[in-house]
Formats: structure tokens, sequence, C-alpha cells
């Protein structure tokens, strides 16, 4: 019996079953480089802390790109990863080779490198440690933040109202064409509580959906519009830094529509992406009515599944990496309450445009792992 080539039986041979679809990019494979570093797992879903690994060791390795792939790799599957022991000997520029190159072994479009904040040239824009201020080098420093996006409307609420700390959940650069992948957090002053990081893994939050509701995510897009650059530069008399880490970040581009579910392009897994959080105006092509239903349901899936979420107690000279695809994450804005200024440092990459490949599989199907 001759085998069909062509109409319905494009993806049969011989009554055999239908070829999978093949995956927009394959996944990429741990070659077990770093299995040699002492590490404990945040959570079963999220996160993985090494307590004593110094990144310096990685960096002067022979086999240091295997390695930092491996720790690439890892980052993407896990989330999150947490570096313990104080990083006193890394110095700036090697932190940022490290955040460039955990994009380059993994694929990131060529052309694309490290973010440049959109408000580089404002003058609150705080000096590193050493008097200098670097480009790719974002200083966070809670008091300095509150001068940067003083222009920054929020939702108006009564003096005696407690702060709405959902506004905090975000992806790095959402805002951008072209988000950020790989964000690499190192602390360098801290007070001895308070100011905590929490990660949440958009991996599992697609699936806790019902598969129905999932299918429908899928169709949609978010608005990601962040209108305080272009009223900060305003304000502030200077231009906006152009471009960002890749072509297509550029000028007054603020507003993108992303994928509120997309394909994590080195897992190949889906995830649950731009559908909340404070560079989210708004969901696309529905009612505002369903808009709000969305977005405060996605926020719902956050606070009812604590069990997705990893959270960071900084401690000096620590170091957390995220894969921004497949995590949201929101800090603690609660330092007023002790004394000490939280200060860290934050170099950022910019991967892809984000894409949903429909041939992709959440995490639990993906690892063959039970659902409940």
């Amino acid at each position: 019996m001759a085998t069909h080539q062509n109409g319905n039986h494009a993806n049969e041979t011989n009554g055999h079953s239908p070829v999978a679809p093949k995956l927009r990019k394959e996944p990429l494979k741990n070659s077990g480089s770093i299995d040699y570093l002492e590490y404990v797992d945040v959570t079963p879903v999220i996160g993985r802390e090494y307590p004593t690994a110094q990144i310096k060791d990685i960096l002067n390795a022979p086999n240091s790109d295997q390695q930092l792939r491996d720790l690439a790799i890892t980052i993407c599957e896990r989330g999150v990863v947490f570096f313990r022991a104080p990083q006193d000997d890394l110095t700036v520029e090697e932190q940022k080779h490290v955040t460039y190159m955990l994009g380059k072994l993994t694929g990131r479009p060529e052309g694309h490198g490290l973010h440049v904040h959109p408000l580089y040239n404002d003058p609150n824009n705080l000096e590193m440690a050493d008097g200098t201020k670097d480009p790719n080098i974002y200083v966070i420093n809670s008091e300095a933040m509150k001068k940067l996006y003083k222009t920054m409307k929020t939702p108006p609420r009564a003096l005696t109202e407690p702060r709405d700390l959902s506004r905090e959940w975000h992806s790095d650069s959402l805002y951008e064409n072209c988000p950020s992948d790989f964000s690499f957090l190192r602390m360098q002053d801290t007070p001895p509580s308070g100011g905590d990081t929490l990660w949440c893994s958009g991996y599992e939050l697609y699936d806790r959906i019902s598969p129905s509701f999932r299918s429908y995510l899928e169709t949609l897009t978010a608005t990601c519009a962040q209108p305080v650059f272009e009223s900060a530069c305003l304000t502030g008399g200077y231009d906006v830094t152009s471009p960002r880490g890749s072509p297509l970040n550029k000028d007054y581009e603020f507003a993108p529509s992303h994928p509120v579910v997309r394909t994590h392009p080195v897992t190949g897994w889906k995830s649950l992406f731009a559908g909340v959080g404070l560079h989210v105006s708004r969901i696309d092509d529905v009612h505002t009515y369903e808009d709000t239903m969305i977005r405060d349901y996605i926020m719902r899936l956050i606070t009812r599944n604590h069990d997705c979420v990893a959270r960071m107690h900084w401690t000096r000279q620590a170091c957390a990496i995220w894969s921004n695809p497949c995590t949201l994450h929101a800090a603690t804005p609660d330092t007023h309450l002790v004394d000490g200024i939280r200060v860290g440092v934050r170099a950022t990459g910019i991967g892809e445009v984000p894409y949903f490949d429909p041939a992709s599989k959440g995490r639990r199907e993906a690892l063959g792992l039970p659902w409940n």
C-alpha cells in the first residue's frame, strides 16, 4: 500500500501515529559540568541555592563556557538560583560578563547584549560604590528609586490604607520590544531584615490553570506600556537612552504587546508571562471588565499557590540570577521600617521578541510529573 505524502495524511506514515509538531527551537540539554557544586532546591517547584559556590571559580575554570552554559540551563529550568556565600572578589566587569555569556551561550539573538536602563541619563541615577557609573549596571537603592520614579502614576489611596503590593510583581524590561532574558543582582549592602525578593514560577502558574482556560489564554496578548520613562525624561530635561541592548529597543517605544503565555526558548516549556503586574497595562482585544477579571484571576493564582514562590532573604554580597521568561519577581518594600539602606547592582541581558510556540508543552507534561 502506498504511503500518502500530502493532504490530511502529511503527518502519517503506514498507519502510524501522527508525527509530533516540531518545536521552533530545540530545548538545550545540561551536560552536568556543574553537578560538583553543593546545592539545595529552595522548593520542589522553583529555585536553587548554592550555599558555598564562588562564581569566580566558575569563571576561572578551564571549561568556564561549558559551566556557564549549564548554569544558564539550570536557571531556565529552576527559574532562579541564589549564590549565598559572599561574592566579595567578583568585579562588576565579571558580573556583566556572566550575564552576557548566559544569554550568548544559550542562543540570544545576534546583536543583542546587556540592557541599558531608559533613565540612565537621569541625575538621580546613583554611582556605584567606586564612584563611577556604568550604562549596563542599574544601581538599586530604595531611597534613590523614589526620586527616579517620582512621575510614576499610582492608584489613589487614603493615607491610612495599606499599599497594594500586588503591583510589585513583574518581569524585567517587559516594556521593551525585546525584554530581558537573564538578570543578575548582587546585594552590596542590606539591613539585617527587610527587603526580601520573591520569585514566582510562570511554568507552575500555567500548569495550575485548567486545560480549557489555558488554551484561551494562549490566544491572548497584553499591552505592556510604561509611560513613566517619557514623563521622567520630559520633567528632567534629558534624552531617553537609546538603543537599549537591542536595535529593536529604541526611542520612546515603551508599549509593546507580548503573549500572555510564552514559550521559553531554552527549555521549550510554556510559561504564564505577560498577564499581571507592574508593566502590564491591559489584556488586548477584550472588554474592560474582562481585562480586570483576567488579571485579577492571574494575581489570585500567585496568592493562592505560595508553593510556586521562592523567597530570598538578602545577606551582604549574596547574588541571585534569574530567567525572566519563566518568572515574575517582587521586592518587598519594607526597609523603611528598619535602619540601613538596601543597595544592589544589577546587570540584565536582552533576549528575543517573546513568542508562543503551539508545539511547546507545559513543564509538568514535558517532565512527566504528576498534576497533584
